[in-house]
């Protein structure tokens, strides 16, 4: 299919679904809920020199980035959401593509499709702000590994990005948008830069989908790179074979805290809670596994990307837990509250932490403030050393679960709280 014929049929698609109420008129606000549903996203971050190589202080100019992501519900037509949350500057994408993946940044021949923004192939994104793309004629199927190509022609400034991606996303100078082999792209990346989610639809339109959202452990550090095996996108793999249509969207972040900021590792989840939960589209649950690190960072010596790190108690964790609660089933959203896993052995690991891991381990499960409880704490732990993370399901670290260890939190799952 030529550029031309294609660009004007993702236009006739827009058109023919704004007509049939399917689709909101074009605007940067967040997507209209129950009609499109995420099939991927990731929670979005301030640039910063973080804890590995990447290209968001600097950002780009005449650069283009091909990421690379994995689907977890299929749909008929899909499109693209941006973010230019933390730019200083308003961000100009001069044309992008989604396409099927091959191998590293190729892409399979004839899967190739432009992706339009307000029925125009380029679209200035204003800093601090979101924009999904026009519909595509794109049908996603579950599982599916897809391409997502940005040109940036004009200098970007700091690129808002996610820091810890579980897949390579690769780049290249000049526009190489349409390119099918990936000779041009010569330097990689581990983080996402903009890419903020992929959404699908359908008909009927349901109300489905579910997000994880947590740190480290959700995110998937420890996980093998770019083979999907974090625990989210295990749940996803469960979902799929049992035939449940259940997006499964990601909002980890490698070491966030429910009480306090990081210039490295996200806002806190309170702050990020109504970005990165409550305005996906379609969302009928969420999975909160967080806490681990107000505990753990609280007894390391001062860092930059730590500070501030006071000492929490219990109760500051479960008010902020809480309040989470509270948003959530303000927006009718079931909420499923995970126990903070063993962490016997890890760097910041003390014994006045364990104390306070139990006792709010102890509220998740006895409290009844969550819809239901998903005990990872037991699950992962050592059977003859219930501090301690099961050997069989460690990474290495005594914090983050390798392959096994997610597979066992996805197996842990029980799908009707869904």
């Amino acid at each position: 299919m030529g550029r031309r014929v294609a660009t004007a049929l993702s236009a006739l698609v827009s058109a023919l679904l704004l007509g049939v109420g399917l689709l909101a008129a074009p605007a940067a606000a967040s997507p209209a809920h129950g009609v499109w549903t995420g099939t991927w996203s990731t929670a979005m971050q301030r640039a910063t020199a973080g804890f590995a190589p990447n290209w968001s202080e600097k950002g780009f100019d005449n650069h283009t980035v091909r990421q690379v992501v994995r689907s977890s519900v299929g749909g008929a037509v899909a499109r693209v959401r941006l973010s230019n949350h933390f730019g200083t500057k308003p961000l100009r994408v001069t044309s992008a593509t989604v396409a099927r993946t091959a191998e590293g940044a190729a892409v399979r021949p004839g899967s190739l499709r432009p992706l339009t923004f307000r029925f125009s192939r380029s679209v200035v994104i204003p800093a601090g702000g979101e924009l999904v793309s026009d519909p595509a004629p794109f049908p996603v199927a579950p599982l599916e590994r897809l391409t997502v190509t940005l040109y940036l022609a004009e200098p970007t400034g700091p690129a808002s990005l996610h820091l810890f991606g579980t897949a390579t996303s690769f780049r290249a100078t000049g526009d190489h948008v349409a390119d099918l082999g990936a000779a041009a792209f010569t330097e990689t990346s581990t983080s996402w830069y903009y890419l903020a989610g992929v959404e699908v639809t359908g008909l009927p339109p349901r109300r489905e989908a579910v997000v994880t959202f947590g740190d480290s452990i959700t995110e998937g550090a420890g996980a093998t790179m770019g083979a999907f095996t974090t625990y989210p996108d295990q749940l996803a793999q469960r979902l799929a074979t049992a035939g449940v249509r259940r997006g499964v969207l990601n909002t980890g972040i490698g070491g966030n805290r429910v009480l306090n900021d990081s210039p490295c590792m996200g806002e806190k989840a309170g702050t990020r809670f109504q970005r990165d939960v409550l305005d996906q589209p379609g969302v009928r649950t969420v999975i909160v596994l967080e806490g681990i690190n107000d505990i753990g960072m609280s007894e390391v010596p001062a860092q930059p990307c730590v500070l501030p790190n006071p000492r929490v108690t219990a109760a500051e964790l479960i008010a902020g837990h809480h309040d989470l609660v509270k948003r959530a089933h303000a927006r009718g959203i079931r909420v499923v509250g995970a126990t903070l896993l063993p962490f016997k052995g890890a760097f910041y690991f003390t014994e006045r932490g364990e104390a306070v891991r139990d006792e709010v381990n102890n509220w998740i499960r006895t409290s009844g403030v969550y819809d239901s409880v998903l005990d990872l704490d037991r699950v992962m732990a050592e059977p003859n050393d219930p501090d301690t993370l099961r050997a069989a399901y460690d990474s290495g670290d005594r914090l983050h679960p390798n392959d096994a260890g997610y597979r066992a939190m996805a197996a842990a799952v029980d799908l009707a709280t869904l």
